[in-house]
């Protein structure tokens, strides 16, 4: 979309050598936009038209050399300069959520902001705060930054000081965020009008502090009025003018900045195809995908009315090509499907408009005023954090906030099963799923913790486990190899990926304290396919996902059971090596060499390393496991473990006394009870009862974890170990929640996989996937059994099948037991 005019007219102060000053001159107040409109054009990617469009409700004033930032289907105006001055200082939402009837809104926000001004930039950073940085008022250059949080009401602007190394004042530079929340500001002109060439990352902490940092190096050739874009990791810089009407050399007009290396890129003379095209300056850009958008812009004074697109999706040279370009097309299938599936899109996004619009109206109905529902339009909810607000808490300036309840989002987060309509997602009432009906009910009390510590940047040590990340870290490419299951690391490389794991756990605690925002995985049993899907659908533990801004916790049970239990926990060894603060694993009941022997992983390692190696990484993958941190504490008030309570634990710390290497058989009752206890069968049945996995193993009832939070001051346990229909589910009145990431468990049980997301403000909203439906029809062996399994696993691999076949895992809750189906043989 774009909007406005750029064509800047008027006396400008000059330098003692003739440049443009950075301030207007004495005619400042006469400077005008003779040629500003407030005209409104969007471009279809799918159709490569333009359309202008006239939206309902008061538009801004006609300006140009505004600051424009999307929220989620909104765009947010703000300043600019028009034919009569300085435009206000107002926001201005134009609100696509009903692509038919876009509508113009103006936002309330209450205390000081930004100034009226122009030439500055607005950013959406980590999908949560608008951010205007820098700019002209009319009487100087600005260096100023104010950051509104779009999640609280009433909005309010906040100048940002005192956060590190602040840029010096700029206008017409650029700013970018990238997906993981960190904003690069990059070039633009100084007081004394000279073209800047330094950049500068710009990011909040945990404790709510934001911090500038200088990006390393220069850019080739300092610049302003030019574009900047990231795709991935990779801030794309086009085009910009020097001064004196001239535009940046052939040779530097694109330049890229990679931010997860740290180093400037520079294309080779002669590799960007249509290089001259991007010499231009006052010109639009923006990404879908791995593609760049470039429009318009002036070339010298000629005005440019072209449209190009660029492509990234090799990671390498920038291609320039034509918006109808067969890759281009390609990616839009790949996205969005058939013709019918992009209908069936469009058709649910126009159902959550409705809702959207009922809500509205049934608010409006109640006594909320036009302005308060106009303004609901700003809350955008973060990716990976709670849909809605629960919480707007005012205190006093200085004060400690008050540190929210936990309590489940009342309504999940469901991916489609169908691949056509692979990116789409929709929001279900919990009580509509299947299998998942009972009300949460959670304590109303808590203690307050401390501010989290200031983030500390950490450089992560060379290894194999760069490869690993690199190769299996692919939520959107990989696919098991059919032809070849020989695994891609050799045993030395396996081992030394250990090693280097094994140091940063025997570094933690037996009880890892975390902080929120977090989000939780339960079971993986080796369907390496179902982790790909779930980072694909709610986010990648990488620089260009979301590591930077929300912790990553596995509750165990990474092995056994499918296919690719050596992807599984040689990509999460490996995470764990890249992120050491940020991913965290614990230990499941399959983390022990007596049970992977029996379920499948010794045997995948045999199968896909050989006999000899096999058995080495088996049993150094398994001294491994003994070392693995035992629980997790999220905010003082959630305790989250693999199995459970059981009969023996009543304090948090005789999980944190058990000393770590520790085998199965040192652990005694306690570790017993942990990795291995399950709630009873429902609300209704209380104490501690014999559990039908077998002898010695126990269930605790509602009772036993009521008492549990309130000796240890908890508002909530989150655990994994049962396999559960809707990939969660609630026990002790929401008190307890089983989480169960892996579809359809074994090939058999038809189950959704599901994590868990907590928020900032101790939301936790469930997102689930379901089973990939087969793509060919399940066909009998010569045993009789299916050769299908479960989604990302290979049909050969009956090795596993026969596993699954002759020790069939423990049916999930809510179904009868069937004797010999458990681990009575324990």
């Amino acid at each position: 979309m774009r909007c406005g005019a750029t064509a800047l007219e008027g006396s400008t102060a000059k330098n003692p050598d003739g440049t443009p000053s950075g301030s207007p001159g004495p005619a400042a107040s006469g400077i005008r936009l003779a040629g500003a409109t407030n005209d409104v054009h969007i471009f279809d990617i799918r159709s490569g038209t333009w359309a202008k469009i006239t939206p309902m409700g008061e538009p801004p004033s006609p300006r140009a050399a505004h600051a424009a930032a999307a929220v989620g289907n909104m765009v947010v105006v703000q300043g600019g300069i028009g034919p009569a001055g300085l435009a206000s200082e107002d926001l201005h939402v134009l609100d696509f959520t009903d692509m038919e009837r876009p509508r113009w809104h103006r936002v309330l926000v209450q205390g000081a902001g930004p100034s009226a001004r122009y030439a500055h930039t607005l950013s959406l950073v980590a999908n949560r705060f608008l951010v205007a940085m820098g700019g002209n008022d009319g009487k100087s250059t600005l260096g100023d930054a104010w950051a509104l949080d779009t999640s609280e009401k009433p909005y309010q602007w906040r100048k940002i000081t005192d956060a590190g190394e602040m840029p010096c004042p700029r206008m017409y530079a650029t700013a970018a965020a990238r997906s993981d929340g960190l904003l690069l500001l990059c070039g633009g002109r100084d007081v004394h009008g000279t073209p800047l060439a330094d950049a500068f990352g710009f990011a909040r902490h945990r404790d709510g502090r934001w911090e500038w940092h200088a990006a390393p190096g220069s850019m080739p050739a300092g610049r302003y009025q030019h574009g900047a874009v990231f795709v991935g990791t990779r801030l794309h810089i086009s085009g910009g003018a020097v001064g004196g009407g001239r535009m940046v050399d052939e040779s530097t007009s694109t330049v890229m900045l990679d931010t997860s290396g740290g180093a400037w890129i520079t294309p080779a003379p002669g590799t960007l195809a249509g290089e001259d095209v991007t010499r231009r300056c006052r010109h639009a850009v923006t990404s879908v995908g791995p593609f760049v958008f470039i429009y318009g812009g002036l070339k010298g004074s000629q005005l440019l009315d072209d449209l190009l697109l660029a492509d990234d999706a090799g990671g390498a040279e920038l291609t320039i090509c034509d918006p109808r370009a067969p890759a281009w097309s390609q990616y839009l299938n790949s996205v969005h499907g058939s013709a019918s599936a992009a209908q069936m899109l469009a058709e649910a996004a126009a159902a959550e408009a409705a809702v959207a619009a009922a809500v509205a109206s049934r608010s409006n109905s109640q006594g909320g005023s036009p302005e308060q529902v106009d303004d609901r339009a700003m809350s955008s909810p973060a990716r990976d954090e709670s849909p809605t607000l629960t919480l707007n808490q005012h205190h006093r300036a200085g004060a400690s906030p008050p540190t929210p309840d936990v309590r489940l989002y009342h309504r999940a987060v469901v991916a489609p099963m169908e691949p056509p309509l692979r990116g789409l997602v929709r929001q279900l009432s919990i009580d509509q799923l299947d299998n998942e009906g009972r009300r949460v009910s959670i304590y109303d009390k808590g203690t307050p913790e401390g501010k989290t510590p200031l983030f500390q940047r950490t450089v992560s040590m060379p290894g194999v486990h760069k490869r690993v990340i690199n190769e299996l870290l692919r939520p959107r490419q990989w696919k098991p190899n059919h032809e070849d299951r020989r695994f891609m690391l050799a045993a030395e490389e396996i081992v030394e990926l250990c090693d280097n794991a094994e140091k940063l756990f025997k570094q933690e605690k037996s009880v890892l304290e975390l902080k929120a925002p977090i989000k939780i995985f339960g079971d993986l049993h080796g369907q390496f396919g179902d982790l790909m899907r779930l980072f694909e659908e709610y986010g990648a533990p990488n620089t260009a996902g979301d590591i930077t801004y929300i912790d990553y916790l596995f509750l165990g049970d990474y092995v056994d059971r499918g296919s690719h239990s050596l992807e599984t926990m040689c990509l999460l060894l490996a995470l764990k090596i890249e992120h050491p603060r940020s991913v965290h694993l614990i230990r499941g009941n399959h983390e022990a060499a007596d049970i992977n022997a029996l379920f499948g992983f010794r045997l995948e390692c045999l199968e896909r390393l050989g006999d000899e190696d096999g058995i080495w990484v088996w049993k150094r993958i398994n001294a491994l496991f003994n070392w693995l941190p035992l629980a997790a504490l999220i905010e003082g008030k959630i305790l989250c473990m693999h199995g459970g309570i059981g009969r023996c634990i009543n304090r948090i710390e005789q999980i944190a006394e058990l000393e770590r290497p520790i085998t199965m058989e040192d652990g005694g009752p306690v570790l017993m009870d942990l990795l291995w206890s399950d709630p009873t069968t429902n609300d209704s049945v209380q104490g501690v009862q014999p559990s039908p996995r077998g002898p010695g193993l126990v269930t605790f009832g509602p009772d036993r974890v009521k008492d549990f939070c309130k000796t240890n001051n908890l508002q909530m346990i989150v655990r994994a170990h049962e396999c559960v229909m809707d990939g969660f589910e609630r026990f002790a009145q929401g008190h307890l929640i089983t989480l169960f990431s892996a579809t359809n468990y074994c090939g058999t049980a038809g189950n959704a996989g599901a994590i868990l997301v907590l928020g900032r403000d101790l939301v936790m909203v469930p997102k689930l996937i379901h089973p990939v439906p087969p793509t060919t029809p399940h066909t009998p062996d010569s045993s009789g059994g299916p050769l299908d399994e479960e989604p990302g696993t290979h049909g050969a691999d009956t090795w596993m099948t026969q596993v699954n076949e002759e020790r069939p895992p423990t049916p999930p809750r809510g179904r009868p037991h069937t004797p010999g189906s458990s681990l009575e043989y324990f």
